[in-house]
């Protein structure tokens, strides 16, 4: 045989000695063994779909497996994906009110068993991890490092800037053109609280009573809770304001983190970020 065709069948390996393609199952050992904190038994980070015993091919990281990214996923023969937040709906992927045969849920997971796809949640680990994962790939996203407060990492002491200019550079460094703010947009700024995902109105207010906080960043939340009382605090003539970013923008980039994290012990399959895409769009004036 040729040196080509030895090449071809096994890049100078003999077949019966190439190595075997790990499991997703394997691969979920792996990332729970480096994770380096306790794993919970009452979590949500569990298969939510497919076969654990399913040989990965590759292995895709997203904010939301949405029906996008599991077809981009799969058509770069990415079987496993990792994904932050609810595949189907709901916090624990049962969707209250919803039946089965409901047409969009029960394509979605047509197309998971179609194309042999394992989907994996990876959400209360990653937080939890030292540093959170999500917040450190979103502070690196934004910038804001060397802003970061020392004895709480969701506080930054930025340069002066306007409330308006704040804004605009989120926007801008987070690629999301729908970003809705409360405040005046002329309103000197320093002192930012950054809550990303959806923290609810407790944490999200008792960053705002703070006297080091004189923005509060959100990824999502009710418009009757903490957009209300913010805009309340503005109509009050208190130092406050309130952006919310959108919850996939907000977390986003914590997910190309943990691309990059898995990259460092993981070797035998290719693994690449594949971004959610932001859902919403805005009228053009």
């Amino acid at each position: 045989m040729s040196i080509a065709c030895w090449m071809a069948w096994g890049g100078g390996v003999p077949l019966g000695a190439q190595s075997k393609a790990p499991t997703a199952g394997e691969i979920i050992a792996q990332i729970q063994q480096h994770a380096g904190i306790p794993w919970m038994k009452d979590t949500v980070d569990t298969i939510k779909a497919g076969d654990p015993n399913t040989a990965v091919t590759g292995i895709s990281t997203t904010m939301m497996a949405t029906l996008d990214v599991l077809q981009r996923a799969a058509a770069n023969h990415q079987n496993l994906i990792i994904t932050h937040e609810p595949t189907f709906y709901n916090h624990l992927d049962r969707p209250e009110g919803m039946p089965e045969s409901d047409a969009v849920w029960a394509e979605k997971r047509a197309f998971i068993e179609k194309n042999h796809l394992v989907v994996w949640r990876f959400h209360d680990h990653w937080h939890r991890m030292k540093p959170d994962g999500i917040l450190q790939g979103m502070v690196h996203q934004l910038g804001w490092e060397k802003y970061q407060s020392g004895d709480n990492p969701y506080l930054f002491t930025l340069p002066e800037t306007t409330l308006e200019k704040l804004a605009s550079d989120v926007a801008q460094r987070l690629e999301t053109p729908v970003m809705r703010v409360v405040g005046q947009p002329e309103m000197k700024v320093t002192k930012i609280a950054f809550s990303p995902g959806a923290a609810g109105f407790v944490r999200e207010t008792h960053a705002l009573e703070m006297d080091r906080v004189e923005v509060l960043l959100v990824g999502e939340t009710r418009e009757w809770e903490t957009v209300e009382y913010a805009a309340d605090a503005v109509t009050e003539g208190r130092r406050k304001a309130l952006i919310v970013i959108g919850h996939v923008p907000s977390e986003q980039a914590g997910m190309d983190e943990c691309a990059r994290w898995l990259k460092t012990f993981i070797t035998t399959v290719p693994i690449e970020f594949v971004p959610t895409k932001q859902p919403f769009w805005t009228l053009k004036k």
